[in-house]
């Protein structure tokens, strides 16, 4: 995206390698930022139970040591997107990046459920602001070939950090204490501070008035999308037909709708209408938010069953999935390839075909399940189709945005991809859990196969989404499309 045609809402250059070539150091240092905010997403599951018995907490209130972070990362990263265009995006992002960092090393110190609960929820908050920052910096930063290659392995992160959680919190929870999970961010996030200072140019911005902030959208979505959140992780409790879930859900609704009402009526809104228009956003949005939820869902599911069925230790879970984070690699780098050949919406529904495919053979996997047998096919399988779907989604979400919106494109594709997130575990564990408690061997063998045949539908259901729905041409990688401020 060249920066001057960019903020006049012209056309960005046409999918060549116009633009001056950049350093990689930035794209280094965001990359390191959202590879610590990914793993948190999942890092947590593989040591909840030993959270648990350290903290003495119950195990209703365990799930809220995931929810905490992704109700507030969730909730806060259209604002986060807002915040990052009106002010200093290096700012924004040195902030994010030191209030994760801090907030990462509180967390290891929590005596109570409580303070970790807390400690996670502003955990969240940072990556609200951190997120959106780091990728409208990468997409105002390169242009042409760097710009494509940057959003390539922005989509590879997000899809392999969920993965590779599993692995570092299974490792770090069996050789040290579950404490180490947080601790470990903290010489990261530091690094990562100090050569971002270094290394992300100085912006010359004027401080905007507060209305500019449009605080009401900002309050109004963050209440909406944090309660759909903490509504989803009470079902796994309560049921989906609780008095409980259909309050919590008709309260989401009407926040939502609210938020909606007052951003038509605000000078500056947070979310400008516009914004709807923009095809490839939306679409790529859409994916993001469904491809992630089938990826942690089956995440999810994939550790429960090994742990209660196969009775693999935390460790060896976490290398079990070593094979399917491999696979996600492979895919994003097929997919990579397949840019220059194929359409993006033609790559994103042959992923998700895949996708569907690998999840009904691990649909199939029996009580006497052999890893190697009944679990690696459909993990690689697995692995491979939704890498290929994240990189066609990076890379087309966020071609033709002006720099003056880059922050609230990024906020919004990135909440597809918190609040799909939520959603997946939400959604799979409670139609797994339908066929019996996922804590018994045989709850948790029929509810494997249960959750892992509705991935496969919701993988059918946006296969043809994205045929329909996402771009058709090669070029919109690269190319961009008019937006009037």
């Amino acid at each position: 995206m060249s920066h001057a045609p960019a903020h006049h809402g012209h056309p960005t250059e046409p999918q060549d390698d116009a633009g001056p070539r950049r350093s990689w150091a930035l794209l280094g240092v965001t990359l390191a930022a959202q590879i610590l905010v990914v793993l948190d997403i999942s890092v947590v599951n593989t040591a909840l139970p030993r959270i648990g018995q350290s903290l003495h907490l119950a195990g209703g209130d365990l799930q809220w040591l995931v929810t905490a972070y992704l109700m507030m990362s969730g909730g806060g990263l259209l604002l986060g997107g807002r915040i990052s265009d009106l002010l200093s995006r290096r700012g924004v992002f040195l902030t994010g990046l030191g209030l994760f960092t801090v907030a990462s090393l509180v967390s290891g110190f929590s005596e109570t459920g409580t303070q970790l609960v807390v400690a996670r929820a502003v955990q969240g908050l940072s990556a609200a602001l951190l997120t959106p920052s780091a990728l409208s910096l990468i997409t105002t930063t390169y242009s042409g070939a760097q710009r494509r290659a940057a959003l390539a392995l922005w989509g590879a992160v997000g899809s392999l950090g969920v993965a590779a959680g599993v692995l570092v919190g299974g490792a770090i929870t069996t050789w040290s204490s579950w404490q180490f999970i947080f601790w470990v961010n903290a010489p990261i996030g530091l690094v990562a501070f100090v050569v971002g200072r270094r290394v992300i140019a100085r912006e010359h911005t004027t401080v905007p008035a507060r209305s500019a902030f449009d605080v009401p959208g900002a309050m109004t979505v963050i209440a909406g999308l944090a309660t759909l959140v903490y509504t989803l992780g009470e079902t796994a409790t309560y049921g989906w037909w609780s008095v409980r879930t259909i309050v919590g859900l008709g309260a989401s609704a009407v926040l939502l709708i609210t938020f909606l009402k007052v951003e038509q009526r605000a000078a500056r809104p947070l979310f400008p209408p516009h914004v709807w228009k923009l095809r490839s956003l939306v679409s790529g949005t859409t994916v993001m938010l469904g491809v992630t939820g089938i990826l942690v869902g089956t995440v999810f599911l994939a550790s429960i069953f090994m742990q209660t069925v196969m009775g693999f230790s935390a460790l060896t879970t976490g290398l079990a999935f070593l094979p399917f984070a491999f696979a996600i690699t492979a895919g994003t780098i097929v997919a990579r390839h397949l840019l220059g050949h194929a359409t993006p919406r033609a790559i994103a529904a042959a992923g998700l075909v895949l996708t569907a495919g690998a999840a009904v053979l691990l649909s199939t996997a029996p009580d006497g399940a052999r890893y190697a047998a009944d679990l690696l096919p459909g993990l690689v399988g697995l692995g491979l189709g939704v890498g290929m779907v994240f990189v066609p989604v990076s890379v087309t979400s966020m071609s033709g945005i002006p720099d003056s919106h880059a922050g609230v494109a990024s906020g919004f594709l990135m909440t597809g991809h918190e609040i799909g997130a939520a959603l997946g575990v939400a959604v799979l564990s409670a139609v797994a859990s339908s066929a019996g408690s996922l804590a018994t061997h045989d709850g948790a063998v029929h509810g494997f196969s249960r959750g892992l045949l509705a991935a496969a539908v919701i993988a059918g259901v946006v296969a043809v989404f994205a045929l329909v729905r996402m771009p058709a041409t090669r070029g919109a990688a690269g190319a961009g499309m008019h937006m009037h401020h």
